[in-house]
């Protein structure tokens, strides 16, 4: 997804009050805290996955017009330490997620449209997460989607950890819908996601917790979390998104303590939240607050935060945006 100029535009009246913001969120060298992708080659992060098979790892890859490679970063020093070439795929057209699965299975979408429609499929790659991490080049099978009402603009896949089903969240600024697609995937014939729930998002990017029971989709401006509820979602609260320049993804930590969100851009930050609720954690964090959708001090950003909210609530309210929006009836 190239650059959307709304976006862009409350990008740069945030640059200055994120600016004022501590630095302990990235580049500290303290993994799921936070750090800063430092990979001059990714400057377009659209994607986030914790690896499970390497601890600290993430995975991400850029958008459109990179090739087909995804790369794993060090989170404890924000390095790329390999760069995975995906083989027996097509050239990548407007790759915008990334899902590890069950068996240690990585899935790429190439699912982004920017003329909301313009392309009658879309792909998703699958491949294993190598056991070495090293520049290499991966075998992967493509799968060919398309949606039973027509063809759409998503920047959000997740593969459940535990029935390994894939879903994709369209991208709507009135907020979209949750697709499940088949129970398998056919790398031979076409797959078809059908919509099964609203979600009341401008939805960027989604994440399922590791134990699979909380589902996190974040936008621009904010994000909520569902409780999954057998992929029947009911809304649990507001996500403490932190504001950046363009958010553009979201992934729980391994231990699911913790969510990490990245942005586009060269150097970009990707910044570390508790997670709401404790679902999926092996050790819940007290007193987040996350699920009011209130700072209410908890950040040692707090101050920060609340300058930038101010102006992030300002171009909101020029541009009459209602990015999040109070649960509303099933739209099927």
């Amino acid at each position: 997804m190239r650059p959307r100029s709304l976006a862009l535009l409350a990008g740069v009246l945030l640059t200055g009050a994120l600016a004022a913001a501590p630095a302990s969120a990235a580049g500290d060298g303290t993994g799921d805290k936070g750090f800063t992708i430092t990979d001059p080659r990714i400057a377009e992060s659209s994607g986030l996955a914790a690896s499970h098979l390497h601890p600290g790892i993430y995975w991400t890859h850029n958008d459109s017009g990179d090739g087909p490679y995804i790369y794993a970063v060090d989170s404890a020093t924000g390095k790329t330490v390999a760069r995975i070439t995906l083989s027996g795929v097509g050239r990548p057209r407007d790759v915008e997620a990334i899902s590890i699965g069950p068996d240690n299975q990585i899935y790429v979408g190439d699912i982004g449209d920017n003329l909301d429609g313009s392309w009658p499929y879309v792909w998703i790659y699958r491949l294993p997460e190598p056991k070495k991490l090293a520049d290499q080049t991966v075998r992967a099978t493509q799968y060919v989607v398309k949606y039973s009402n027509g063809a759409r603009n998503a920047e959000s896949l997740v593969v459940h950890p535990k029935t390994g089903r894939v879903y994709i969240i369209d991208k709507k600024e009135d907020g979209g819908h949750l697709y499940e697609g088949p129970a398998t995937l056919s790398p031979t014939g076409t797959n078809i996601f059908r919509p099964v729930a609203s979600v009341d998002l401008w939805a960027t990017d989604a994440a399922f917790s590791p134990d699979g029971t909380q589902l996190a989709v974040r936008g621009y401006f904010g994000g909520i979390y569902y409780d999954w509820n057998g992929g029947k979602i009911k809304r649990e609260g507001r996500l403490d998104v932190p504001l950046q320049k363009q958010g553009e993804s979201v992934t729980y930590s391994a231990d699911g303590t913790k969510l990490l969100y990245g942005s586009e851009g060269a150097d970009s930050p990707v910044q570390a939240e508790d997670v709401p609720g404790g679902s999926g954690a092996s050790s819940p964090s007290a007193g987040s607050g996350s699920a009011a959708g209130s700072d209410g001090g908890s950040s040692p950003s707090a101050g920060a935060k609340v300058g930038a909210v101010a102006v992030g609530v300002a171009v909101l309210a020029l541009f009459g945006l209602r990015r999040l929006r109070r649960p509303s009836a099933r739209r099927h």
